[in-house]
């Protein structure tokens, strides 16, 4: 593997990309780290020392883990990814329940530039939405949660206008980051966004770990997240290849058709997509909690939904978060892949499945093979995703700053076995051997 990295930094193309790739990650994690106009950085960092972590519940834990921690040091990159995520997911929902945009994305690369259009008006929308209520919460001594300090040193209305403003521009600027990547670099741009600002948290996790629970349950955790990342890999590699068989047909003086292929059908079909479905949804709650106004001590239905669906370490929050995946997973697979337009292709093409007649047939066997196959990488999802909840370490900050931990993992693994697939597949459209060396056995 080393070596064909030290190929590819001799290829004058691929080392222009990489380094292109490498410097815009850099950027994004130096604008990670400058503080937006109108902070108090002293008042804010000592928010941060006394509360260690308490802001890793619901949805600030979601936009912190997409904004690789920005979000609590209330940097000018604070907004991050999350705009054009959210963005992404409902643009490709409403491509099932709007005609307009189910025909701009048959339409082809003309239908796709739309698309990809209205998703960055939706962003900076969402970004503003976004921005407008981490500087009212900021405002207000809830983020970070239980600050007592007064965190915006200019909180007139020009002052905070700002500060929204330059949220906004931020996000927009993430976004374009993640776009110039993926046009002019190597890999998903977005995804590296979120892969670096990950990668970026963990020596810091790993301290605070080790500081609050000793150096015995933080080897117990180390061991639990290289079991994670084996099964991660073994998982998300994993896939059901149904065999597809083209029939052959004469054209003027030439021959075509009559190969063999077959359609690949991931274990894990719907990606992290899930997870963040079902950890918006279950963060309403605390966030219905939070907001109604009333005496000092809560009330009975506010104690309920603290107990039961904000505390990450109670089983019912593991239960109705385990739920809440596998039926989001059920539910993205099915919007997203369309068996009949399968099948139809296939018939198009010239294509049917050995044992099955073209059309309908062979929709019903593809929708029932994605329905058993589905199902594994539901509970697989669930699974990874509520592990940290049951780790030994439950009660501390630095536990809670592992509530997204199988998140994590679940992108950092992803993203780096796709970043390299590209890379390899640069290099062997350059005729190089690619990551793993190939033996005069394989033919």
């Amino acid at each position: 593997m080393l070596s064909a990295l030290v190929v590819a930094l001799r290829t004058p193309d691929l080392r222009r990309k990489i380094l292109l790739t490498l410097g815009v990650l850099a950027l994004s994690r130096l604008g990670a780290a400058v503080p937006a106009p109108g902070v108090d950085h002293a008042a804010l960092r000592a928010c941060l020392d006394t509360a260690a972590g308490g802001d890793s519940a619901g949805i600030y834990q979601l936009i912190g883990m997409l904004s690789g921690g920005a979000l609590l040091q209330l940097s000018v990159f604070a907004i991050g990814v999350a705009p054009y995520i959210t963005a992404s997911i409902i643009t490709q929902l409403l491509t099932v329940v709007i005609p307009r945009f189910e025909r701009l994305r048959k339409e082809g690369e003309p239908g796709q530039a739309r698309i990809t259009q209205y998703t960055r008006y939706l962003s900076v929308a969402l970004a503003v939405l976004q921005a407008s209520t981490v500087v009212a919460l900021a405002g207000r001594g809830l983020l970070p949660r239980g600050c007592h300090r007064e965190v915006l040193a200019d909180r007139s209305p020009f002052g905070m206008i700002v500060a929204v403003l330059v949220l906004t521009a931020g996000a927009a600027l993430v976004m374009w980051f993640g776009e110039l990547i993926s046009e002019r670099g190597i890999g998903n741009g977005m995804s590296l966004l979120i892969f670096a600002g990950i990668a970026a948290r963990i020596p810091g996790q790993g301290k605070a770990i080790l500081d609050a629970e000793g150096g015995v349950v933080f080897a117990a955790v180390c061991v639990a997240v290289v079991l994670v990342i084996v099964g991660v890999v073994f998982v998300e590699q994993g896939q059901r290849r149904i065999p597809v068989q083209y029939a052959r047909r004469v054209v003027g003086r030439r021959m075509y058709g009559g190969a063999s292929t077959y359609l690949p059908l991931k274990v894990n079909q719907a990606g992290v997509v899930p997870v963040i479905f079902a950890s918006s949804l279950l963060s309403v709650p605390g966030l219905i909690a939070k907001s109604v106004p009333g005496s000092s001590a809560p009330s009975r239905w506010q104690e309920i939904l603290q107990t039961y669906l904000v505390n990450p370490g109670n089983p019912v929050h593991v239960a109705v978060y385990f739920v809440l995946i596998v039926f989001f997973t059920y539910f993205y697979v099915a919007i997203t892949f369309a068996p009949d337009e399968r099948a139809e292709e296939m018939k198009k093409f010239g294509g049917f499945l050995p044992g099955y007649r073209p059309g309908t047939a062979t929709s019903d066997h593809l929708a029932f093979v994605l329905s058993r196959i589905t199902l594994p990488g539901a509970v697989y999802l669930g699974v990874v995703a509520v592990l940290p909840n049951l780790l030994p370490v439950g009660g501390t900050g630095a536990s809670q700053s592992l509530a997204f931990g199988g998140t994590s993992v679940l992108i950092v693994v992803s993203v780096g076995l796709d970043t390299l697939k590209q890379l390899e597949s640069q290099l062997l459209h350059r005729n190089y051997s690619g990551f793993l060396r190939r033996t005069p056995y394989d033919r």
